[in-house]
């Protein structure tokens, strides 16, 4: 059975710090600007755009920019509060900011199986001429106890055929996202990956992200076994599933699977030093750092997203 197509936003940056880059979005409202909950997310440094710039909200087949910044937001040169979009309208966020070119198209939504109701059940047949407590008695059968084994755990697949598929991935690291729109992705230090992670911790050839059987799976390609998802180790390849916390190796990057293609980092807080008393009720009273609360903010963002 066919489902609906999805509309798919196409941000492509034309000028600013992320020219060059193409970026899609399935959701109902995307958000712009320099906090790290944003959709769109800049820069700190671009200080002309606003925490929460702009939104884009999906109104049926349209979809409407609303801006809430200081500065400004601009389509084709004008500036504008609030705007239905066409294809191929360049906005501007803030005079001489960050340019995009706005495209929208349509993709086919996977296919979903139909479910057969079961059969029906048929009742018990009833012998002829005898009520329920006439009927004769079947004696006891007696069975040997048998002492309970446990069985063996199954073994993990051996391999999955991996396909080039075009599903959407966004990964979210730092101050940067990537969106690609097809799969596998390669993750690694070298030149040659998909993409590319600066860390000592990180192998040339580290993961591969792949999508098979209706699910986004991470395979590890360091043949050392440095990949964990909640703690536990992926061995060769493993399914990843909705607030799956994803170590690339013990000492990080760490990564959250939101859902729909997405992986979100996940700053670490550094570790506290026992402390006395008084000591403890001081750290009571100190605010989060500023990176876990960004973390947070974003994560709690991608939560109300998929409600949309």
């Amino acid at each position: 059975m066919k489902s609906p197509p999805v509309i798919v936003v196409q941000l492509i940056h034309i000028h600013g710090p992320m020219k060059g880059e193409i970026q899609e979005f399935s959701e109902g409202m995307i958000t712009v600007g320099r906090h790290p909950s944003c959709n769109l997310h800049f820069p700190a440094a671009v200080t002309i755009i606003s925490r929460k710039h702009a939104e884009i909200i999906r109104e049926g087949n349209q979809f409407k920019l609303i801006d809430h910044s200081t500065n400004g937001t601009f389509v084709n040169g004008k500036r504008v509060k609030e705007t239905f979009l066409r294809d191929g309208d360049v906005l501007e966020f803030a005079e001489g900011g960050p340019k995009v070119s706005f495209l929208k198209h349509m993709k086919e939504a996977p296919a979903v199986a139909e479910i057969s109701p079961p059969p029906p059940r048929e009742e018990p047949r009833r012998e002829p001429g005898l009520e329920p407590a006439q009927r004769p008695q079947r004696e006891p059968q007696h069975f040997e106890e048998r002492p309970h084994t446990l069985e063996p755990a199954k073994e993990e697949p051996a391999e999955i055929s991996i396909q080039k598929i075009s599903v959407p991935l966004i990964i979210q690291y730092g101050p940067t996202i990537r969106s690609f729109r097809e799969l596998p992705v390669t993750i690694g230090r070298s030149l040659s990956s998909g993409f590319i992670l600066e860390n000592p911790a990180i192998f040339d050839q580290h993961a591969q992200i792949f999508f098979s059987n209706n699910q986004y799976w991470i395979k590890d390609l360091t043949g050392q076994r440095s990949v964990r998802i909640n703690g536990q180790l992926v061995g060769f390849h493993a399914p990843l599933k909705i607030n799956d916390e994803l170590a690339l190796s013990p000492q990080g990057p760490f990564f959250r699977f939101l859902g729909e293609g997405r992986l979100a980092e996940v700053i670490e807080p550094a570790p506290q030093e026992p402390s006395g008393p008084q000591n403890k009720l001081e750290q009571k009273d100190q605010r989060k750092p500023p990176a876990e609360k960004a973390q947070e903010g974003l994560l709690s963002k991608f939560k109300k997203l998929r409600k949309h």
